[in-house]
This record gives C-alpha cells, structure tokens and sequence, in this order.
C-alpha cells in the first residue's frame, strides 16, 4: 500500500534492500547494505522534495543550491561559513553563491559590522524555498510515519541521533560525533 507520488520511494527502498531476505538475521546481513539503504533513503526524500518544490515554483533548485541556502540561514554569513558548513573550499562555496544570485535565492551584501567583508543573505525568493522545503519534508516525514508506524519512525530518528553523535567507548570505530546544524530552518515557534 502507497501513497500517491511514492512509487519512486518504494523502487528506492526495493534497490536498496534487494540484498537482505525478509526474517534474515543480522549476521546474514552484509555489512555494504547500511549505507546504501540510508543513501537510498536520503536519496529518495531529496529526489521528492526538488520533484514538489519544482511544482511550486522552484524548478532551479538542486540539492547543493537547497544545502548551501540552509547553511546560509536566516541573519546571512560569509562565503567562508558557507564553504565551512557544507565542507566545500572558499572558491566552491563562492561559486556556489554565485549561481544562488544569478538564480535569485541570494545575494551579497556590506556586513554592518565590518565594511571589509560581504554578507551573503537570502532574497525574498530564497526565503520562499527554504520555508516550502521545510513544510515539504514535513509532508515527507508524515509519509514515512504512515507506512512503517509513528513509534518505528521515531525509533529509527532516535536511533540515528545516538548513532551520529555517539563518541564513547564500545566495539567498533566512532564517528567524529556529527551535529544536526539546522541554522536556516524557519522556527515552528
């Protein structure tokens, strides 16, 4: 049973998880299939957030242009916190800002604080799509938690933060203890 418009998800999730049987045991799992049912996953929410922001009038959006306007947020930073943020060099970052202004998402202008450096702000239209983006994946959580269950999709969410975050002892090699930055997200407040 889907939704309507999430048939490529379930092609998404059929890809990824066509190595594992139904009931297998962890053992049998092979280890190469995490990453590529969470890619499948990431994958398949960016792929439906562009496909329904297009409809809303963002066509030009791609995925780095969506990150690169979060990373922006909401008060404007420089070129150098872009690039910082997303783990790009200044020159992709200034690139990356660069097709944001031609495309009408950003622009740069005089810091307040310090006339040698320029601030890279949102536009009206930038705005527009990091706020549609937001209500979007809030559509596409609420599809998620209907096909597996509320309580499994939070689990799954509670599950990765402690994954992600967790630098403390135990068998196996630890993450660098990743943060959930969300600096451009309009609040819910």
């Amino acid at each position: 049973m889907t939704e309507p418009g999430t048939e490529e998800a379930a092609d998404s999730a059929e890809v990824a998880g066509s190595g594992a049987a139904a009931g297998s045991t962890e053992q049998d799992v092979p280890g190469y299939e995490l990453p590529l049912l969470l890619f499948a996953g990431f994958r398949s929410l960016i792929d439906q957030l562009h496909a329904e922001l297009a409809l809303q009038g963002h066509p030009d959006i791609r995925p780095a242009y969506g990150f690169a306007i979060q990373a922006i947020g909401r008060e404007g930073v420089t070129a150098v916190t872009i690039g910082r943020r997303l783990g790009i060099s200044k020159q992709a970052a200034g690139k990356t800002v660069d097709r944001l202004e031609a495309l009408g998402y950003a622009e740069r202008a005089e810091d307040p604080k310090d006339a040698r450096r320029k601030l890279v702000r949102l536009t009206p239209r930038g705005y527009d799509a990091l706020a549609r983006s937001a209500a979007i994946f809030d559509q596409l959580r609420a599809t998620w938690a209907w096909r597996i269950g509320p309580p499994r999709l939070q689990a799954l969410e509670s599950d990765l933060r402690t994954l992600i975050t967790d630098t403390g002892p135990g068998p196996g090699p630890h993450t660098l203890g990743a943060t959930l930055d969300a600096t451009g997200w309009p609040s819910k407040n």
